[in-house]
């Protein structure tokens, strides 16, 4: 099977990994999986026992790489390199995925306040047998929430379908007391090891 490395696929239904991959110039095409829940979900994003925040989201990146090429092969798709990304956010070596609901968002936003937490965002390509992951980690200082701030922001619906029920490039934007690390790796992919990874497949940005 000939695989065409001028190109890539993005396994992604966030569009601020699709801003961002723009950003730096790449060119790709959308392969997105299955998203009906009356189907078999192609990704167990279940936390197992034991399982490290860190192990824990490049397992998930993994599975979702090997489940994408998996689709395009069944799908006769013209092969190409694929690009997943998962990220997750963990307080005290707590995961916090995405939040169920409002009350759920609020719960989280609280364990959050005041304190810090890191946001780990892995990033991995395979192609054909071949399958590379980086993740980045980064600290984020929030400041303290009050109960009237937590409400406002769940106005804003961002909480939905965030992992730690917000986003940095939003209004929770003014939570953020201090960052170290990658920005890009919290909004959700982390620019320079995706790069670092595209040059190790043959794939340089402009």
């Amino acid at each position: 099977m000939a695989i065409n490395q001028s190109r890539i696929y993005l396994a992604s239904q966030s569009p601020r990994r699709r801003e961002l991959l723009k950003q730096i110039g790449i060119h790709y095409e959308m392969l997105l999986l299955r998203n009906n829940p009356e189907r078999q979900v192609d990704v167990d994003e279940v936390v197992l026992l034991n399982e490290t925040p860190e192990v824990y989201v490049e397992r998930v990146c993994r599975e979702k790489a090997t489940a994408a090429w998996r689709a395009m092969t069944l799908r006769n798709l013209r092969p190409s390199p694929i690009l997943t990304a998962d990220t997750t956010v963990t307080i005290n070596g707590q995961i916090l995925g995405k939040p169920n609901d409002n009350q759920h968002a609020a719960e989280m936003l609280r364990s959050l306040s005041g304190k810090q937490h890191q946001v780990l965002t892995a990033v991995a390509i395979i192609s054909g047998e071949r399958i590379e992951c980086r993740t980045s980690i980064t600290t984020i200082t929030f400041a303290h929430l009050s109960e009237e701030s937590i409400r406002r922001y769940l106005q804003t619906g961002e909480t939905h379908g965030k992992a730690g029920a917000y986003g940095i490039q939003g209004h929770a934007g003014a939570f953020v007391e201090r960052i170290e690390g990658s920005y890009s790796g919290v909004v959700g992919l982390p620019l320079f090891e995706t790069v670092e990874l595209l040059k190790s497949f043959g794939i340089a940005a402009p």
